[in-house]
Order: structure tokens, then sequence, then C-alpha cells
């Protein structure tokens, strides 16, 4: 179990009592929307996908989680004894660790668990800004060509095997809205398409 991300040998040594492993498989969903959060999840190999999701299954992307990351969202749900409002995604074959919920707040007594806790809130507030920014001052065009760039990022490729649907899904828009869009993006050789998948062009 890879507890490298803290030096203080008690928090290593709880950590490896009451946490375990577990690894997901490329596009498993490892929470769902309305799940009772009983467990933080710690990137420690591959890359989560995190996105939102209301009660009428409309969904848009917040961020990726890389290793030594957890979530925000996730923290704060178990923090106020809520269920789930996001998806969790395996973006690949992807290994975590499983923090119980009654450990998070239990191991604020130890400094370094409380910064990295204070500094995940911090990052993914910056993150979740970058959302709204792009949701509230950029054109569909520009949100489409962040989200594929931030997709290709977290699979380390150019081309993303992913349907227009999917994307529509998670940019909370229509289908053909993005089908639209993608052709305009492949006439300014932006990107390529094919059958189900999106080639970015640097």
């Amino acid at each position: 179990m890879s507890t490298s991300l803290f030096t203080d040998s008690q928090l290593v040594a709880e950590m490896n009592a009451h946490t375990r492993i577990k690894h997901v498989e490329k596009d498993t969903v490892l929470i769902s929307p309305g799940d009772m959060i009983v467990f933080v999840p710690i990137v420690q190999q591959g890359v989560l996908r995190i996105v939102r999701q209301n009660d009428e299954g409309r969904e848009v992307f917040l961020y990726h989680l890389y290793p030594g990351q957890t979530c925000a969202m996730a923290i704060n749900c178990c923090q106020g004894r809520k269920k789930s409002s996001i998806k969790a995604i395996a973006e690949e074959d992807t290994e975590i660790m499983q923090v119980p919920v009654n450990m998070v707040e239990d191991w604020f007594r130890y400094p370094e668990w409380k910064t990295y806790i204070n500094s995940t809130y911090a990052q993914r507030f910056n993150e979740l800004l970058e959302v709204i920014d792009l949701i509230a001052f950029s054109n569909m065009d520009k949100q489409v060509l962040n989200y594929l760039e931030r997709r290709a990022q977290a699979a380390g490729t150019k081309a993303l095997f992913i349907t227009h649907q999917n994307i529509a899904d998670e940019l909370h828009t229509h289908r053909e809205v993005i089908s639209r869009l993608l052709r305009q993006m492949e006439q300014k050789n932006l990107l390529r398409l094919g059958r189900n998948t999106i080639e970015l062009i640097d």
C-alpha cells in the first residue's frame, strides 16, 4: 500500500491499518449520484474522472483526479453526512486507496493530513472556478476543446475513443450541437474525426 504522500509515521501506521486498496477497471463507475459515501478515494495509480449529476440525470464534467489526489466533493459529502452528488469514473485501469469516512475527520489531529485535505479543497475550488468561467464566459466550442484536451491529458493520448453523445452528456448539451461543433473544429484542423474516435491535432 502506497502511503508515500505522508511522512508522519503514526499517520502512515493508521492508514495501513484502516484503509484498503481497490482496483477499478477502465470505464467502471466507482461512485454514483445518490450513493452514501462510505469512503474517500485517494488515487494511487491511474485517473478518475469526476462528473456532477443533478436529480434529472444531467451531467457536467468537473475535473480529473491523478495519483496522490483525492476528491473534495466526496470529502464534503462525508463530512456533511450527505449522499453523493457526483459520479467518479475510472478513465483507465485505476488503483485507489479507500479511506473510511470516520477516519477523515479523526485524522485531522495529524497536521500533515489536515494540510493535505485543505490543499485538496483549494485545488479543487480553483478547478471548479475554471469550469464556471468556461460555462459562463466561453463559447461552446472552447468548452468542447477544453474538455477534449483534459480527457486526452488524462488518457495520455491524442486519440480518444469517445462518442458525440458521451461529450454531450458531460457538457450538458445536445448531441447535434456537439457533432456540428466537432465538424467545424475538424475544418479548422484542430482535430480529426473517426468512427467513435476523435484525434486532437497539435
